[in-house]
């Protein structure tokens, strides 16, 4: 049976999320750039394999936001949020999991949306401190599965769509 559905990629600002969508699509469709807030609007990507489509929703880095465009950022990802199948919450692995990354859990916790945890730039960091973020990840909200990908590498994909695709 094929299956489709639409995937929201959700996470603080610069955890590789538009990097993680031009990795799934194999293509450059999404803007990548160590500057905050580069994607503005929610882009889709759709990868097509023989048992499922999935529409990758990529969305702006969510924050507290200090402005009326950073009111209007977050306004697209609740709206996508309430729109998909799935999510996949994305930490970065180089850094601490904290209050920017616990806020954005909060909002996607609100939503009652299958969730899976990617801790992305799983390649920037040594095994044991990438076990420990796995760890710290897994009690940070109710996950589906917490999977680690690196988006330059492009290593995890394919788990990342397998588990997806159950």
């Amino acid at each position: 049976m094929f299956k489709s559905g639409f995937v929201a990629l959700v996470g603080r600002p610069n955890v590789g999320k538009s990097s993680l969508l031009n990795a799934l699509v194999k293509q450059k469709i999404a803007i990548c750039s160590n500057k905050p807030q580069t994607t503005r609007n929610a882009i889709r990507g759709i990868v097509t394999t023989e048992e499922q489509q999935i529409i990758f929703v990529d969305t702006p880095g969510m924050h507290k936001p200090k402005s009326l465009l950073g009111e209007r950022m977050n306004s697209t990802i609740h709206r996508t949020l309430a729109e998909v199948d799935a999510i996949v919450m994305m930490l970065d692995a180089t850094d601490t999991f904290g209050g920017g990354d616990k806020f954005v859990i909060e909002r996607v916790q609100q939503v009652d949306t299958p969730t899976v945890c990617v801790i992305n730039k799983a390649d920037k960091v040594l095994p044991p401190r990438l076990l420990e973020q796995i760890t710290n990840a897994a009690v940070l909200g109710k996950w589906v599965d917490v999977l680690t990908t690196s988006a330059t590498r492009q290593t995890g994909l394919g788990d990342l769509i397998s588990t997806l695709a159950t």
